[in-house]
């Protein structure tokens, strides 16, 4: 029937439903709310863990390296989306990369739970973030095959799913550091593994009802050049540990290697799809119409990924935590931007939903998310320079709504956006793409907080503000350019 999937036909002709999205949606949004439940309860304890004193159960780490090391991480998590993706194109297909992902990162954080000091925390934060890597890219791709071209509920769709997401990332900051104050770190890490688990038994339990699509190899390796591609990986592997052994990467210049990491990763990815004689004309123009937006959204995870480095210091050593004489550990805070994405993704995708071809086309929400995101930057400063736990509950929670609702015009939209400009030949890969936007993103985010300090909180709040309201603005003005390069993509 005109060449469309089976989960393509329910889209565009109707059947069963889910909120009124195609009923797959239902399984992926489940799995990928305990991936978040798992994830987000783990990263967050991670800056209290690695700098709190050996007495207080932590790891005793200077602030700035601690938040490095929490952006390297982060940005590592999004940037072995590369992995992910190039494995589903090309040697086992998005489903099985998903369940073996959904494998190693319940490894990841049973060895945060069970090892204890330095060697817990390199086993774990490798293999969470290796595992989440993989599952990320390919459960946002099989999103994507759920809606035919043009599908106006495309948009509002991962916006849902992305609502589901939330739930898990207000669940598990919650959860964990409320195991966190009364058993300890490791407890609460182990923890975040249970919930992964059971994300992983749901996942195995509906995996066989995904359709025929979801185990496609797009682009399939020709078995005489695994020998070539496992010997390129076990030379990467062994580099690696030289470099560490001899101490040529260390946690100190971990941050700036991953960022030059990322930015090579991305010019080679762009010039490999580029330079393809699988790539069309009218698709190539589309991919030159996806850097500005590339550019964005790097711009834009560097503030919004603070949430877990300047926010998470801001929180334990300015907000006042006071709940009715009951102190709040700080970690919870993690949980209000959630509550915000719960509440504001279900309106925001009716909206979209409501306008259909009326509404913004997706530049134009970026840079909307842009400039809002500045604005709850320079929200900070009524607060900044006051003395400890000073800023209130409320005025916190103001400055994330603001962050929430920058992060809805970017984050679903980017998803959403970015699976309709992909060749198709590189369907999976240029999600992984957007992903090294936010690998980009979160990495910088742990360089800026080195920059950061209760001395110097007016100027970084005002710099940052300042600057993402002027990156918003020129892609607001740069919009009908690129609107015309995606070639009748919205």
């Amino acid at each position: 029937m005109d060449g469309m999937s089976a989960p393509q036909q329910t889209a565009a002709t109707g059947g069963k439903t889910f909120f009124g999205h195609p009923r797959m949606l239902a399984n992926l949004f489940s799995v990928e709310l305990w991936e978040r439940f798992s994830f987000y309860g783990m990263q967050a304890l991670l800056l209290y863990y690695m700098t709190y004193s050996l007495a207080e159960g932590g790891l005793g780490l200077d602030a700035g390296v601690a938040a490095g090391l929490v952006g390297a991480y982060g940005g590592g998590v999004y940037l072995s989306t590369i992995l992910g993706a190039w494995l589903a194109d090309r040697v086992l297909g998005s489903e099985r990369v998903l369940f073996f992902s959904a494998i190693i990162i319940m490894s990841g954080h049973i060895a945060l739970a069970l090892l204890p000091g330095a060697v817990g925390l390199a086993i774990g934060l490798v293999l969470v973030g290796v595992g989440s890597g993989g599952l990320k890219a390919n459960a946002s791709s099989l999103v994507g095959t759920l809606y035919a071209p043009g599908d106006d509920r495309r948009d509002a769709g991962f916006s849902i799913f992305y609502m589901g997401i939330n739930i898990g990332a207000l669940v598990g900051p919650l959860l964990t550091n409320l195991a966190w104050d009364a058993y300890g770190f490791h407890v609460g890490f182990g923890l975040a593994a249970i919930g992964m688990a059971a994300g992983l038994v749901q996942y195995a339990a509906a995996r066989k009802n995904l359709p025929p699509t979801a185990h496609d190899v797009e682009n399939p390796l020709p078995r005489s050049a695994y020998r070539h591609w496992i010997l390129i990986a076990a030379a990467a592997v062994v580099l690696i540990a030289v470099v560490v052994a001899t101490g040529l990467l260390d946690a100190g210049n971990l941050a700036n290697v991953m960022a030059y990491t990322a930015i090579a990763a991305t010019i080679a990815y762009f010039a490999v799809i580029l330079t393809s004689r699988r790539v069309t004309a009218v698709e190539r123009r589309r991919v030159y119409s996806f850097m500005p937006l590339f550019v964005a959204s790097a711009a834009f995870w560097s503030l919004f990924q603070q949430q877990f480095t300047v926010v998470a210091l801001y929180s334990e050593s300015r907000l006042d935590r006071n709940l009715f004489g009951w102190e709040m550990p700080p970690g919870m805070v993690q949980s209000i931007n959630p509550v915000f994405i719960i509440v504001f993704a279900g309106i925001f995708a009716a909206v979209w939903t409501r306008l259909g071809s009326r509404q913004p086309s997706s530049p134009v929400k970026f840079a909307l998310g842009l400039m809002v995101m500045g604005l709850a930057f320079l929200a900070f400063i009524p607060f900044a320079g006051g003395g400890p736990n000073t800023t209130p509950l409320l005025g916190l929670a103001g400055i994330l709504l603001l962050f929430t609702w920058a992060e809805l015009f970017i984050s679903p939209i980017g998803l959403s956006v970015t699976t309709k400009l992909a060749p198709e030949a590189f369907r999976t890969q240029m999600l992984a793409l957007f992903f090294l936007s936010i690998s980009l993103g979160t990495t910088v985010s742990g360089l800026l907080a080195g920059f950061y300090s209760e001395e110097t909180e007016v100027p970084y709040f005002a710099f940052s503000g300042i600057t993402a309201l002027i990156l918003g603005g020129a892609l607001l003005a740069a919009a009908p350019v690129i609107r015309r390069s995606m070639s009748g993509v919205r």
